[in-house]
Formats: structure tokens, C-alpha cells, sequence
């Protein structure tokens, strides 16, 4: 069974040796993604709750050229740089996920200057 490496404009380009996303049969893994806008590269938004939402957008255009979407997502890791940010992730966070929710893991870390979350998930494909 092939190793896949996804990849999509849509998403910030990494800037490290390693693909935005790997499929292997029905296993998806996106690598972790942050508030890079695709085409510019700069950071979007000062707040948490902005950076949350590019950074989904981020996961999700990555899901969305492995011919996934939330739906097929059954563990999400949350990265914060302050567990002050808890609170304001989690509004934005709410406002892309539906019922049955995934599982999920937020711990705290250090990230680049002015980058405040990063979010990695792993999807299960049906076929």
C-alpha cells in the first residue's frame, strides 16, 4: 500500500521537509497547520479566534484535496501558545464542527513570533 503525499495550493506551502498531508489506504494525516495565508504567506489575524479559523480553513483545504472534510476527522490536536487562549479557540473551533464531534487534544507550546495556534488532524476515508 502506497504512502500519497497530499498537496494543495490552497494551503500554506511548508517550509520544511514535510507534506501538508499523507494518505496511506483510508488514513489521512494532515500536518500541522497555522494562520499562513496560502497565497501570501503572512500571518492572518492578531487574535486567537482569527488565527483558529485561517488555521482550520488551513486543515480543511487540506482535507478537502485528499477528498475529505471534517466529517471523516476522528482525532483533532490543538496546539496554544497560553492556556489564557483556551476559551477563545474554542468559540472559533465551535464554529466549523458539527455532531459527532472528534476527539481532541489541546496542549500548550511554544510557536514561531506571532503565531498563536497550529492544529494538525487525523481522518479515517471510507474508501
Amino acid at each position: 500500500m502506497p504512502k500519497i503525499e497530499i498537496h494543495t495550493e490552497s494551503a500554506p506551502k511548508p517550509i520544511a521537509k514535510f507534506s501538508q498531508g499523507v494518505r496511506k489506504g483510508n488514513i489521512l494525516q494532515v500536518a500541522g497547520q497555522v494562520a499562513f495565508d496560502a497565497e501570501t504567506g503572512s500571518i492572518v489575524g492578531d487574535t486567537v479566534k482569527e488565527q483558529t479559523a485561517q488555521t482550520l480553513r488551513n486543515v480543511a483545504a487540506v482535507l478537502e484535496a485528499a477528498g475529505a472534510s471534517f466529517d471523516d476527522v476522528v482525532m483533532l490536536r490543538v496546539y496554544l501558545t497560553d492556556t489564557a487562549h483556551f476559551g477563545e479557540m474554542n468559540d472559533a473551533y465551535g464554529e466549523f464542527m458539527t455532531e459527532p464531534y472528534s476527539a481532541r487534544t489541546t496542549v500548550y507550546v511554544g510557536l514561531p513570533a506571532g503565531l498563536l495556534v497550529e492544529i494538525d488532524a487525523l481522518a479515517v476515508l471510507g474508501d
